[in-house]
């Protein structure tokens, strides 16, 4: 397993549409591992390969505090959704960065586990708030893009100040 580079918004590479998984095979099996890997090293609880620039529908998540619950959908896609709920967001692609964003409280999710099987899943609170920022990625969307545009030309000035500060 290695550590993966994670992209940072608002780089163009974030806003590619990922394709669906056709094969679940060793690599597919070998990328989701080195995701959950950076994810944990990060630290996260979520994960896009979109994030790490592979453009495949693939999804870790562990939402676990003993961070042992680990989760991977491949192909994910919400079925049913209920509820609504505003609560903070952070991503491990916009580093230092939290804001209010509104999903439904409750989601049912459509997915490929790593034996090709399919699954579906019911989920409520933090893994459905998760599941739903991690298939945005997939789509091409930033937690920010739900955001106004006077709050994303802030994040994006603050984001480029950190980068000259550590450079």
């Amino acid at each position: 397993m290695s550590l993966l580079p994670i992209l940072r918004f608002p780089d163009p590479r974030l806003k590619k549409v990922a394709a669906p998984v056709t094969k679940i095979d060793d690599g597919i099996r070998r990328l989701a591992a080195d995701m959950a890997e950076t994810m944990y090293e990060a630290p996260g609880i979520g994960l896009a390969a979109t994030q790490v620039d592979v453009h495949r529908r693939v999804v870790v998540i562990d939402v676990s505090e003993e961070k042992n619950q680990l989760r991977v959908f491949v192909n994910p896609e919400i079925v049913a959704c209920d509820g609504s709920a505003l609560g903070e967001e952070g991503c491990l692609s916009v580093p230092g960065i939290y804001d209010k964003v509104e999903r439904a409280e409750r989601v049912s999710v459509r997915y490929l586990d790593l034996d090709g099987r399919a699954q579906v899943l019911e989920a409520e609170g933090l893994l459905a708030v998760c599941i739903q920022h991690e298939i945005d990625h997939l789509n091409g969307k930033v937690f920010v893009d739900h955001l106004s545009q006077l709050k994303q030309g802030r994040i994006k000035s603050k984001l480029a100040k950190q980068a000259r500060v550590t450079a």
